[in-house]
């Protein structure tokens, strides 16, 4: 598994000192996973979140999207099976106290390794959590000699299951108050809601609901920066379809989601299907759309078939029936679904580590470099950029005057300070694409310099030409 640390901390750093993701709680030390968006990164992430939802619900006619709450019935994670499913494998060394999650512990050793000895070790702890052999999985530990990372020892307990839900009160006073759980997923929301919105949007199957919403995991193990965290944004559509179609929805919601992936300028190369070797209790097939991230191929998005356990395990805790009836075939039944699931964080990660580049500009006469981050327009969290070149002979007016005719449509940038080539590097770290400089042309002919961020090329174009090539470039 070839990763590239150097990299993944300098798009750490990077993000820190240009105002996408701080540590939470910074001034406190720290609060350990989780991540507060900066000023770009809320952008980026807003902007991902808006791309998504168009191509599921405005680019779908029979896909409308919910806002679920986060609290819920207690009795959803019960017949979900989270209360009793939701589980890693965790070990702990008895040296150090350290607690980690078993394929987490097992998968950082295997990176130590030739190649085909860690296919081989990664194969054989797949195989045991499959038949959740908890003590195999100690012995493939102690037998590969696989040391805590604080301790330096093999001195482990025996392997266990540890649930993931962080719990909570409800109730005004602590004696009345009753258990409840912050969610650890979207899905529930909208299979709870099911009936609401056929009835009330009066959907036909096949149909989908799309939702985006925060989960929280008690993640033991939390570690990579955004990849894996405590609190997370997730994006999920469920697709409700009639029994007997899903290998047919299934394929084709898989080609689906890694075409959506390609469309925001990935390389096809750094993307993969990954099935899973292990099923979770409601899927009769799953697959993973992993991203070569520097710390290597990794999950962004889970696409699963979920058969009808979802609604029918609500039926039965609830007592509600959650059938469809279903005219063309005259039949009542329960739906199955077909899930598509994909972290905001984790893609935000994904479109960081594409986009990220550090650029030797040295010529023979002079050191020159900058890091550039080539986001796609219609991503990027400033599209346009204005500068006037110097702060007096009308200038700044001209360029204030075009940057109220665009900012109604898209997010722009207004900067007088500093030398020319300067407000242009700033601009490439935090990856705007088009930076237009008002000089004293423009009062003569109206024409203004554009710059392109990925070529660093630039070209004079009429002022009045500018908003609609940007607007042309981010619908691209």
């Amino acid at each position: 598994m070839a990763t590239d640390q150097n990299k993944f901390q300098a798009i750490i750093s990077h993000c820190k000192e240009y105002g996408f993701i701080f540590q939470s709680s910074e001034i406190y030390d720290g609060l350990s996973a989780v991540y507060d968006y900066g000023q770009y990164g809320a952008e980026l992430k807003k902007n991902i979140r808006d791309y998504w939802w168009k191509s599921m619900t405005q680019m779908h006619e029979n896909i409308v999207g919910i806002d679920s709450a986060i609290f819920m019935h207690p009795t959803i994670w019960k017949a979900s099976g989270h209360v009793d499913n939701f589980s890693d494998p965790m070990i702990d060394n008895k040296d150090s106290n350290k607690r980690y999650r078993v394929d987490h512990l097992i998968e950082g050793f295997a990176e130590t390794l030739a190649a085909d000895a860690a296919a081989a070790l990664i194969a054989d702890m797949e195989a045991l959590l499959k038949e959740n052999d908890f003590a195999g999985l100690k012995k493939l530990i102690e037998d590969n000699q696989i040391k805590c990372a604080v301790s330096g020892t093999v001195n482990w307990t025996d392997v266990r299951q540890f649930n993931l839900m962080f719990s909570t009160q409800l109730g005004s006073v602590s004696e009345e108050a009753s258990e409840i759980y912050l969610r650890p997923e979207t899905a529930q929301g909208i299979f709870v809601n099911f009936l609401n919105v056929q009835k009330t949007g009066r959907m036909k199957i096949p149909f989908g609901i799309a939702q985006v919403g925060k989960a929280f995991r008690n993640e033991i193990v939390a570690r990579q920066f955004v990849f894996r965290m405590r609190e997370f944004e997730q994006m999920e559509m469920q697709f409700f379809i009639r029994p007997g179609t899903q290998k047919e929805w299934y394929a084709y919601w898989k080609e689906e989601r890694m075409k959506w992936h390609q469309s925001l300028g990935l390389n096809p190369a750094n993307l993969q299907y990954h099935d899973h070797v292990k099923l979770a209790h409601y899927a009769d097939a799953a697959v993973d759309i992993e991203y070569n991230f520097p710390i290597g191929f990794k999950e962004v998005e889970g696409i699963h078939s979920r058969t009808d356990f979802d609604l029918s395990q609500h039926q039965k805790f609830s007592g509600k029936k959650m059938q469809y009836f279903d005219p063309e075939i005259n039949q009542n039944y329960i739906p199955y679904v077909i899930e598509t699931s994909i972290g905001l964080d984790r893609c935000c990660l994904m479109i960081l580590s594409e986009s990220y580049e550090e650029q030797d500009l040295s010529t023979a006469d002079k050191q020159d470099s900058r890091v550039v981050l080539k986001f796609p327009a219609k991503l990027a969290p400033i599209k346009l950029a204005i500068f006037p070149l110097t702060k007096k002979d009308g200038l700044p007016e001209i360029a204030k005057e075009l940057m109220a005719s665009c900012k109604t449509s898209f997010y722009c940038f207004y900067e007088e300070k500093d030398a020319i080539g300067k407000r242009y590097r700033r601009q490439d770290a935090i990856g705007t694409p088009f930076c237009v400089t008002i000089d004293h042309q423009t009062k003569e002919d109206g024409t203004v310099t554009i710059r392109y961020r990925d070529t660093m090329e630039q070209e004079r174009i009429p002022l009045a030409q500018v908003k609609e090539m940007v607007m042309r470039k981010i619908m691209e």
